[in-house]
């Protein structure tokens, strides 16, 4: 094939290298929700009112008297802002398909690394729905959903970079995976019951748009309620984990997760009670990726997959070997 040919004249990329392309699709993944809620708080999410193009027969924000010219740029600005999710998206899958031409077996490392590009297909028809139903709550908070489980692939993406593939040995006893499990559930809970908050709340992203019909203040304490369901099943985790013998890593992704989701959770209550002001909107947004990233991580942490580049020896294997050798 072609393309692979070329593919494999390139030079195997460094751990370095791989690592630094992980990184760069979760900043990616994450970064590109924060921008899209900037264009909500400023109120320009129809400054460019039709989709591929800016405005109609131009690609690019024009002089028109009905959609200021700065609402435009901010706009465009953050379509520009794809381009940049995009190649860092197209680096993921050559830099894992360089890998896999020599390392055959990593098929995982591929099928993850194709997620990026696929997800922003994806977000681009949704982003273009958005628009042509004029900013409807609803399918903003879908635009919203389809980013986070991109930025949960994405931290799963730079781990498989730095790990083997083999099947995942679990270092936690099976009552903590069961409530791992139930841990995720609650975060995407909190995550959905988000979006009804901020449907109902002051920035539709366009002073015309349809609001969500529903007391903000209910919508607020279930969205509360849910994240003290998430702290509780966080609190036993941490329980279930003192019954085995967790590695020290696991335990600091576990604080991580405790300081990311205390922060935001102070971080919803100030934004509440001032009225929701748009600089805190954003930073509530970057919060909850935050909190995405470091429950993902959490979960990595909690198996092992063995050594990237070695197949089929587990470490528990590897530990035995050294122990004997």
């Amino acid at each position: 094939m072609f393309l692979t040919s070329l593919v494999a004249r390139l030079p195997l990329p460094s751990r370095t290298v791989q690592k630094s392309v992980g990184i760069a699709a979760v900043v990616a993944q994450a970064g590109i929700g924060v921008t899209g809620s900037v264009v909500r708080v400023t109120g320009s999410g129809l400054g460019c009112r039709t989709w591929p193009q800016c405005q109609p027969g131009s690609m690019v924000p024009v002089e028109h008297p009905e959609y200021a010219g700065l609402h435009q740029w901010i706009e465009f600005g953050n379509r520009l802002i794809t381009g940049v999710v995009i190649v860092v998206a197209a680096l993921a899958v050559i830099t894992a398909w360089r890998l896999a031409i020599d390392q055959p077996h990593r098929r995982r490392l591929v099928a993850l690394a194709w997620t990026m590009p696929a997800g922003v297909v994806l977000q681009a028809v949704v982003g273009g729905m958005t628009v042509l139903a004029k900013l409807e709550w609803w399918t903003v908070a879908i635009h919203f959903l389809v980013s986070t489980p991109l930025i949960w692939l994405a931290v799963l993406l730079l781990h498989a970079f730095t790990e083997g593939d083999d099947k995942p040995r679990w270092l936690v006893p099976p009552i903590a995976r069961g409530l791992l499990v139930t841990l995720v559930v609650a975060m995407w809970a909190i995550l959905i019951a988000g979006t009804t908050v901020t449907g109902a709340g002051p920035h539709g992203g366009d002073p015309e748009t349809h609001r969500l019909d529903a007391p903000i203040e209910t919508l607020a304490q279930i969205h509360g309620g849910l994240l003290v369901v998430y702290l509780l099943v966080l609190t036993m985790f941490g329980l279930a984990l003192l019954r085995g013998n967790a590695p020290k890593r696991l335990w600091k992704r576990y604080s991580a997760v405790w300081i990311v989701a205390l922060a935001q959770g102070a971080l919803g209550s100030v934004q509440y009670a001032l009225g929701v002001p748009e600089a805190l909107v954003s930073l509530h947004v970057l919060g909850s990726a935050l909190v995405i990233v470091s429950t993902a991580a959490l979960w990595c942490a909690s198996r092992d997959r063995g050594v990237a580049g070695e197949r089929g020896v587990a470490s528990a294997d590897r530990e035995e070997l050294t122990a004997t050798g």
